[in-house]
């Protein structure tokens, strides 16, 4: 494996960072920066959306046919250390990185024409309907109903945990259409529009007071037949293929490399017990120091990863263990953060952030105490302890590897 940059690489760097110089605004900048969770404010995510639309970059990894910017693995990466770098928030994953490669997969060529242009302009916000009260990590357990009704699915049931579904236009969910003697048997994946009559969403509030999960009740959803994605029944297919994707189709590196970065600089602005500041206190700087290596090595195995898909082979059970660690580093961060945040990481301040989607117990009208960064860190904190579990849980991630290797 050679992980050296080629000139080529180079060159698109600097056409990437040219980009981002000429069209993040400050306040497209600052929604991105002061991010509490791995969600960006909904509207400035969206204009910067936009923005990377007309450019024909907001979906890198889809083919040219289809709209997206077709790079190479290596220019995908190098542009997410870049957005990260330069303070420019994320596209929302469900779409573009999730659904968008389904349908590009395993879709017809009439579903493509039609959602994925709509999914590209922002015409159509996605959600997705996987977790049920009764089967989140052991999702084959689920146990909503579509039954067929001529040429649609009658849909009943409940979904939860579900990111951004009370702006959502559309959903991509899994539904139990059949009985076999293995529960993956009898699933089929699902387009609804989040707009038909049964479909009723109520709001799940964070402990950090940002509504950005909710929960989705269907009553007789009548759904066209035409909305499913591959074959009656066979949705798991589907549904692995996607959750490949959600699981490992993201570097994690660069983001938690920034983020220790800022920690570092913080901490040298915080006196410290024993030292004149935190970051010159050997036990926080080894503390940083193991964080370092472990991201490294993170980031050696994601190279690893980006070069077994250079290679035309599937994520795999890379894709578990990019998300165990991605995922617990990301809590490691927010517990850093923490510590540097001292006596402020005890008050509650979510005006101090960019939060993505409305605080339901608001504290103040834009003012807060101490620097902003240290407002912020519990926020993180509480919101990041979802991420072993989302996805697929990290103890799942780890039945799956045991699996592979024979334990």
């Amino acid at each position: 494996m050679d992980i050296a940059w080629s000139p080529q690489d180079q060159a698109f760097r600097e056409e990437i960072r040219a980009f981002l110089d000429e069209n993040l605004t400050d306040e497209i900048r600052e929604s991105g920066r002061l991010m509490t969770s791995v969600y960006a404010d909904h509207d400035r995510s969206m204009a910067w959306q936009r923005i990377l639309n007309e450019r024909g970059w907001a979906a890198p990894a889809w083919p040219r046919r289809h709209g997206g910017a077709e790079w190479s693995v290596a220019q995908r990466y190098i542009y997410s250390v870049e957005r990260v770098r330069a303070g420019a928030p994320p596209v929302s994953p469900m779409g573009i990185q999730m659904c968008g490669p389904a349908i590009i997969g395993h879709g017809t060529e009439e579903q493509k024409a039609f959602y994925l242009p709509r999914m590209l302009s922002g015409e159509h916000f996605w959600c997705q309907g996987y977790s049920e009260p009764g089967a989140g990590s052991d999702l084959a357990a689920l146990q909503m109903r579509a039954e067929e009704d001529g040429n649609d699915l009658i849909c009943n049931g409940q979904k939860i945990w579900n990111t951004h579904a009370d702006i959502a236009n559309w959903g991509f969910f899994l539904v139990r259409t059949g009985k076999y003697d293995r529960p993956q048997k009898g699933i089929t994946f699902l387009l609804i529009d989040m707009a038909t009559p049964g479909v009723t969403v109520r709001p799940i509030i964070s402990p950090s007071g940002e509504h950005i999960q909710n929960e989705i009740f269907l009553d007789n959803v009548r759904v066209p037949k035409t909305n499913v994605i591959g074959q009656i029944d066979q949705g798991w297919t589907v549904a692995k293929y996607l959750l490949e994707f959600e699981r490992g189709g993201v570097a994690y590196a660069p983001e938690l490399q920034v983020r220790l970065d800022a920690i570092e600089v913080a901490a040298g602005q915080v006196a410290g017990d024993v030292c004149d500041t935190l970051a010159d206190d050997p036990a926080f700087a080894t503390r940083i120091a193991a964080a370092r290596i472990e991201i490294g090595a993170l980031e050696i195995f994601e190279f690893r990863a980006m070069s077994a898909e250079a290679r035309g082979e599937s994520p795999g059970a890379s894709a578990s263990i990019m998300k165990i660690r991605g995922t617990e580093l990301q809590q490691l961060m927010t517990e850093l953060g923490l510590l540097v945040a001292g006596r402020y990481g005890m008050a509650y301040q979510p005006q101090a952030g960019c939060p993505g989607g409305p605080v339901s117990f608001p504290h103040g009208q834009g003012g807060f105490v101490g620097p902003r960064e240290a407002a912020i860190a519990p926020l993180r904190y509480l919101n990041e302890r979802a991420g072993t579990i989302y996805a697929g849980s990290n103890e799942i991630q780890r039945n799956i590897l045991a699996k592979v290797l024979g334990l």
